[in-house]
């Protein structure tokens, strides 16, 4: 999810620039509903249901409750299997051809800046037409339609000229879940592209749409839904059943923001880690109780964007806007702070890749001079290395090699060094801006053009023969 501090937001002056906007001005035209607080309390969640068990088996149970989305070869949801970046069981190229690997096929598509979701050889695309949020069933080897589901779009661009949704699909063994920009969430049917059940989470919740409409991605673990709202009256977070979309509860105090959950074991319980507006909360995935949270983000024209980063006990996020990045050991009852700055990776979108004890990431604004490409050390924040010519950049971690894909299209191909950055090869594997994240399965490379007016999607095979 992109944000251009430079474009305006409803009722400013046209010479104004958001990063000169006060912090009480902004926040108040586009968040009026935030109430930020520190730590949460128990007392922000309201469980509707309470059928499900309370004992697991840590990580088993979470590996166990994924296990309907992260097969190998597939690219299910955002970041792939696992949300963090990393491709499964794939075999690639050791070098990129001069000029670039065999384009297998292109399918144009409308506006929006969701990235491909993959799943047993389908490519599930979400864009925006018209007045229409598409979602698209195509083949991964031909891009032929296998179906398409049609849904009323109703997102009007305020700050961003681009109206389309945001949100990576995220695709079940029978059901793909998609969020859309004015913050409807659809399950539709794998099979049939049939729509199972909607709910209007903004409108039932109160929520605001924020800077660019609602763009977290949402999080299926076990059975049930869990979306960043930003809703009122604790309603920041709520979670509806995957079957049907029954509310079962809401929790927590705070605007959404634009980065995605992830799952996270506490004590050998399961908890899912949400980025908000302005906090980092860990909570209960089937009751909506909140373990504890901690302060992260800045009021006024900034959003949070990336993905949290978990390993094992370690919890790193990471944010730009002066906000920086953070790294805490998850305790039983509170976090543990190991290192904070705004110095070492401090990202405005892009979610860096943790390959072995370090991170590879952007450091940086796509618009406010020249974002780095950055490898640092986890456990210290202590930057390895840094390359400027990259700028903002997706990042992929396949057969012990990383992929990125930049903001103006360029694949490069390097190898994950902690002790220099070493560029393979590279290829232009877009025309236009691409700030979609890409997608790999199966030895294909998917890339989404995100211009003003769309663009299209172009599908690479990069997999070793």
């Amino acid at each position: 999810m992109i944000v251009d501090s430079r474009k305006l937001w409803p009722g400013a002056n046209p010479t104004d620039r958001l990063d000169r906007i006060s912090p009480a001005r902004y926040d108040a035209k586009c968040y009026p509903n935030s109430t930020p607080r520190g730590t949460n309390t128990r007392q922000d969640s309201i469980m509707i249901h309470g059928r499900f068990p309370r004992k697991f088996f840590g990580a088993l149970f979470i590996a166990t409750a994924w296990a309907s989305l992260a097969y190998a070869g597939d690219w299910p949801q955002i970041l792939g299997p696992h949300r963090n970046g990393h491709a499964e069981n794939e075999k690639l190229m050791d070098k990129w051809p001069d000029d670039g690997p065999e384009l297998l096929w292109r399918r144009d598509l409308g506006s929006g800046y969701a990235g491909p979701a993959v799943k047993d050889g389908v490519v599930y695309l979400f864009h925006r037409q018209g007045s229409s949020e598409l979602l698209d069933a195509v083949d991964l080897e031909t891009g032929e339609r296998q179906w398409t589901c049609d849904m009323p779009a109703s997102y009007r661009a305020s700050v961003n000229p681009d109206d389309g949704p945001r949100c990576v699909p995220v695709v079940t063994d029978d059901s793909v879940i998609v969020f859309g920009a004015a913050g409807q969430l659809r399950c539709i049917n794998r099979e049939t592209g049939k729509i199972r059940w909607k709910v209007d989470l903004a409108r039932e919740f109160g929520a605001q749409e924020g800077y660019f409409g609602f763009g977290s991605t949402p999080i299926v673990y076990d059975k049930l839904v869990l979306t960043n709202v930003g809703g009122r009256q604790n309603s920041s977070i709520v979670a509806v059943t995957l079957d049907q979309g029954n509310f079962q509860w809401k929790a927590a105090n705070d605007a959404a923001s634009y980065s995605s959950p992830v799952m996270a074991t506490v004590a050998e319980r399961p908890y899912a880690v949400f980025v908000t507006r302005l906090q980092t909360m860990l909570v209960d995935p089937f009751t909506g109780d909140l373990l504890y949270g901690f302060p992260f983000g800045q009021r006024g024209p900034t959003v949070n964007a990336a993905t949290p980063i978990v390993s094992g006990n370690k919890l790193f996020v990471t944010a730009s806007y002066g906000v920086g990045a953070k790294l805490v050991e998850l305790e039983k009852t509170q976090p543990k702070p190991i290192w904070e700055n705004d110095t070492s990776l401090s990202s405005q979108y892009n979610t860096p890749v943790l390959v072995g004890d370090y991170l590879y990431g952007i450091h940086g604004r796509e618009d406010l001079g020249r974002a780095e490409l950055r490898c640092i050390e986890l456990a210290t924040g202590k930057v390895m290395w840094s390359e400027v010519g990259p700028g903002t950049t997706h990042l992929i971690h396949a057969d012990g090699k990383m992929i990125a894909v930049t903001h103006d299209g360029t694949a490069i191909l390097f190898k994950p060094d902690p002790k220099k950055f070493q560029e393979i090869s590279r290829f232009q594997a877009g025309r236009d801006i691409v700030r979609a994240l890409p997608a790999l399965s199966g030895g294909m490379l998917l890339v989404r053009e995100t211009g003003q007016n769309g663009g299209p999607v172009r599908c690479y095979q990069i997999g070793a023969k």
